[in-house]
């Protein structure tokens, strides 16, 4: 426990310490994605069920939160709140339907209903369609504090992302977490003792849509910008390698293979179509050499040394 304190001391430090040596806009994109991912493995790794449509509840809120700021002129915590319960309300229809089904016709319920919310967005007139919404304000938040600065906004994202991860390791580790977690091993088992499986899936699924959501919201306003892309089926690709890039079923590790992949497409923006490929490469190099991602093997290799 001590040892999970200091090192999550030292991470929070180097956030604090990141936007006076890096580029901010970067450094809180990655937040966000890194936020959507933990968001993902909530759902993946700790219950045991895989979206192939998490881009819906991320680019959703996102529009709704653009929409919310731009055109209502909401103040950037009411935008961000909006876009969240959007999300939230998709999750919960979505999920509804969803948990009836388990394994790959879950994922492709999921898949179809994300593809009905991609062509919402294309058809809808406030998302523009292939223009999106530009020019988001970040506005002030609370009415006081002008989020206009990069380092102001980076801080404010900084919050909303700790704040996400720590609801996120606080339901992990509470009752309802052990349930999700003897879901994920043994659903005959779980349903056996007297839990109503059904009633926890669908729980744990508008969680995760719900902070899914909130990613997708705070990144609209970084970005100034909610685009298709947002909301794309590659979008739930990439949270997929994300989080098993860093390690499913850990709590660090979505938020790691967040940072690679963010890393990747960002500096190595100037080889074009060579991103995927390398993108594609080290997803592969991973699962041979790291079946249970970069954070998940360094974690059993403490495990067996500490024995």
């Amino acid at each position: 426990m001590k040892k999970s304190v200091i090192v999550y001391g030292v991470l929070l430090l180097a956030l604090f310490a990141a936007p006076f040596v890096g580029y901010p806009i970067f450094l809180m994109t990655a937040l966000c994605f890194a936020l959507f991912a933990s968001a993902f493995n909530l759902l993946i790794g700790f219950t045991g069920l895989l979206s192939f449509g998490h881009a819906m509840f991320f680019g959703f809120a996102a529009y709704v939160t653009g929409h919310a700021a731009k055109v209502w002129g909401l103040t950037p915590e009411l935008a961000i709140l909006v876009g969240t319960l959007s999300a939230s309300a998709i999750g919960l229809l979505t999920g509804w339907l969803a948990v009836r089904r388990q394994g790959i016709y879950f994922a492709m319920v999921t898949l179809a209903l994300s593809q009905m919310i991609y062509f919402v967005c294309v058809q809808a007139p406030f998302t523009y369609a292939e223009d999106g919404i530009q020019s988001i304000p970040r506005g002030k938040l609370l009415g006081l504090i002008d989020l206009s600065s990069d380092t102001v906004m980076y801080f404010f994202v900084l919050a909303v992302f700790v704040g996400g991860f720590a609801l996120i390791h606080r339901i992990i580790h509470s009752p309802f977490g052990q349930v999700l977690k003897s879901i994920r091993e043994n659903e005959p088992r779980a349903l056996s003792l007297g839990y109503n499986v059904d009633r926890y899936k669908l729980m744990a699924f508008v969680l995760s849509a719900t902070l899914a959501g909130l990613a997708g919201a705070t990144k609209a306003l970084v970005q100034g910008l909610a685009t298709l892309t947002d909301v794309s089926w590659q979008m739930s690709g990439e949270v997929v390698l994300m989080t098993l890039l860093g390690g499913m079923g850990t709590i660090l590790g979505p938020s790691v293979g967040a940072g690679i992949i963010m890393a990747m497409q960002n500096y190595l923006a100037d080889l074009g179509s060579w991103v995927t490929i390398i993108m594609g490469t080290t997803f592969v190099v991973c699962v041979l050499a790291f079946r249970r991602g970069i954070v998940g093997e360094i974690e059993h290799w403490l495990g067996r040394k500490k024995a």
